[in-house]
């Protein structure tokens, strides 16, 4: 199974990000669009595992107080486009207690630097435009182990397990 871990977004967030990616498909940009099911805040990505339930049980010990997240502009990664969000302590806090407890546990992950970004389109087209995102913020109170499989069209994730907020 391809796992990761990851916060789903709520319905306003996810309504602003589809304005803006509506946005750049309205100046011309091309590319491979994030489904608007599919879009989400990457906290570890895990890659290839056997099983969830080590994964679920490494986890059960993380806690951590809902905080909120806000939309804040747009970057790239290369021809990755990606909305931002503002910097939060809580949220880095929490990307450092799940990575803790996934190491403790011996699972493997992509030790990469965190950069929070949410995945809007991939292989873009052209020079970005001056779009902006739109105001839209949300109370984080779950992250989600998640498996990834490849769909005809585009990928599907679907939710193993979820960490509330303690």
């Amino acid at each position: 199974m391809r796992l990761f871990l990851a916060i789903r977004l709520s319905d306003e967030m996810r309504s602003a990000l589809l304005s803006a990616q509506n946005n750049l498909y309205d100046r011309g940009v091309r590319g491979n669009y994030t489904a608007e099911e599919n879009l989400h805040l990457t906290l570890a990505f895990i890659g290839e595992y056997p099983d969830a339930q080590p994964v679920l049980d490494a986890l059960s010990g993380v806690s951590f107080s809902p905080f909120v997240l806000e939309l804040e502009g747009m970057g790239c990664f290369g021809d990755l486009w990606w909305a931002g969000l503002r910097p939060s302590a809580p949220l880095d806090t929490l990307v450092r207690a799940v990575r803790h407890a996934l190491a403790e546990a011996g699972i493997p992950f992509d030790r990469k630097r965190f950069s929070p970004h949410i995945t809007l389109l991939r292989r873009a087209s052209g020079v970005m435009p001056g779009v902006l995102i739109g105001d839209a913020e949300m109370r984080i109170d779950a992250f989600s182990l998640m498996r990834s499989d490849r769909g005809r069209n585009s990928m599907i994730y679907t939710e193993l397990g979820r960490i509330a907020a303690r």
